[in-house]
């Protein structure tokens, strides 16, 4: 445990020598985030500090995944607030981003309208409002808890007053027709969940991984509700595990999406698929 008094330097080596030892992987990384975030307000450290980095130090060194320490994660250069009751956001997911900009590159100062089923901490939404920004959205998710952590990571990246969360089950209640309809639903098959990383398998709520037995059940869900709730022209983009393509494309075109595009995520994965509402 680290004492206070130390420097910020020794105090960085130190934590790094105790996360190596644990057989954690990125240990100074993940050394410097945690000095940066808990313990570099003074040099050398001081008492609060100290406190707040042996109890994260003790909680990442008993399993706890990093940014659950930490209690946020940066997603397209924003911060939002993790809880239980959220996936945390990954940069695999902003391929969904990079799709929209990319597809709507000639209306990034239009009103539109867009829609986030299975918003968890609403990353999806928040970021694509801060890349368009007259656009407004509206977040849905099963979760209240995840309703509120979107909500208030919304006022946390300047979006609060263009996006509303509510608790719903996909898009019952909901009338309305929107410009953009993005999704990450849960895609793991129900047998896979145990062979998940225990970081994800433990920490990662059930409710956002589960996706039933095959792992498609959320993409029929949204087949059948996206048609009626996307405007003539508008885009779905759909989050998809790997080698669920082909299926969802499937699902998709028997609803009568059309598919423009599959865009690979960094590790080169089909990663989004991007559809369109041509009635």
């Amino acid at each position: 445990m680290l004492a206070a008094g130390e420097t910020v330097s020794a105090a960085r080596k130190a934590v790094a020598l105790a996360l190596k030892r644990a057989g954690i992987a990125d240990f100074t990384f993940e050394a410097r985030i945690l000095i940066e975030d808990l313990a570099s307000d003074g040099d050398p450290i001081g008492e609060a500090a100290v406190v707040r980095l042996n109890d994260a130090l003790a909680r990442r060194l008993a399993g706890e995944p990093l940014w659950r320490v930490l209690g946020a994660r940066e997603f397209w250069g924003l911060s939002f607030a993790l809880t239980p009751a959220t996936l945390e956001p990954r940069p695999d997911s902003e391929t969904l981003i990079e799709a929209a900009l990319g597809h709507l590159a000639s209306r990034r100062h239009d009103k539109l309208r867009v829609l986030d089923l299975g918003t968890g901490t609403g990353c999806l939404l928040i970021a694509t409002l801060r890349e368009f920004p007259l656009a407004s959205g509206l977040g849905i998710d099963l979760s209240p808890g995840a309703v509120a952590t979107a909500t208030g990571n919304a006022a946390r990246n300047g979006v609060g007053e263009r996006a509303v969360f509510r608790q719903g089950d996909w898009t019952d209640g909901i009338a309305e027709r929107f410009d953009l309809i993005l999704s990450n639903p849960p895609y793991i098959g129900s047998s896979e969940i145990a062979g998940l990383d225990p970081n994800v398998r433990e920490h990662d709520p059930l409710l956002a991984l589960d996706g039933g037995p095959d792992g498609l059940d959320a993409y029929r869900a949204l087949a059948a509700a996206l048609p009626r709730h996307l405007e003539p022209g508008g885009l779905a983009i759909l989050e998809i595990g790997a080698g669920q393509e082909e299926a969802v494309m499937a699902l998709m075109a028997e609803a009568g999406l059309c598919h423009l595009a599959s865009r690979r995520d960094l590790g080169g994965h089909i990663r989004a698929l991007v559809f369109q509402h041509n009635p």
